[in-house]
Parts: C-alpha cells; sequence; structure tokens
C-alpha cells in the first residue's frame, strides 16, 4: 500500500524570488524552498547535514544550493551532497496548481 501523503501550501509562485531560498516551518520540520532558474519549485530539509547551517540562505546556481557556512554543494533535487564531502538532507515533492505551490509530506 503507498504512503499516504499531507499537502500542504508553501507559497504562491509569484512571492518567490527566482534562485534565492525561502525558510518554511510546518510543525517541527524546516524546509529551504528554491524557485529554480529553470522555474521548478524545490524543498528541502533546511539543516545542511555538516555543521546545520541554514540551507535556505545559501547560494543557488543550477540544481545546487550552496551552504553559507562552509560552502558545501547540495543538489535540491536529489539532497546529495555534491563533490568530495559526503551526506544528504531529505528531499520533498512539491505540486503547483493555479500559481501556489504545495509540498507533500508524509502523513
Amino acid at each position: 500500500m503507498a504512503q499516504l501523503k499531507q499537502k500542504v501550501f508553501i507559497a504562491n509562485i509569484e512571492e518567490l524570488p527566482e534562485q534565492l531560498g525561502r525558510t518554511v516551518q510546518i510543525g517541527d520540520l524546516e524546509l529551504a524552498v528554491f524557485k529554480l532558474s529553470n522555474g521548478r519549485i524545490k524543498a528541502i530539509e533546511n539543516r545542511c547535514p555538516h555543521r546545520g547551517g541554514v540551507l535556505a540562505e545559501g547560494l543557488v546556481s543550477g540544481d545546487s544550493v550552496f551552504c553559507p557556512m562552509h560552502d558545501w554543494e547540495i543538489n535540491v533535487t536529489d539532497g546529495q551532497v555534491q563533490g568530495h564531502d559526503t551526506g544528504c538532507v531529505n528531499t520533498f515533492k512539491v505540486e503547483v496548481e493555479n500559481g501556489q505551490a504545495y509540498v507533500l509530506l508524509p502523513e
């Protein structure tokens, strides 16, 4: 049986700045939400696996965000740390409907 998902509104698309992160708090979960240069919306957990840097404050380039603390590169599509560093962050599926972005969370 497929795991049920909770659909939560996170932002109106026009309110999301391109290639900048936004912190979104949903209960105890803190997400970093990004609108990439190609218009896709991505949501990942908001803490770098290295030292807990706030990823929403990092620089965005292509499909990556660079942690503002120690410049670790993290792919916002699969959550994997890039280069010689290791680790990952959780990623969350985002759906866009009528100009609004929703994140799908496990129930």
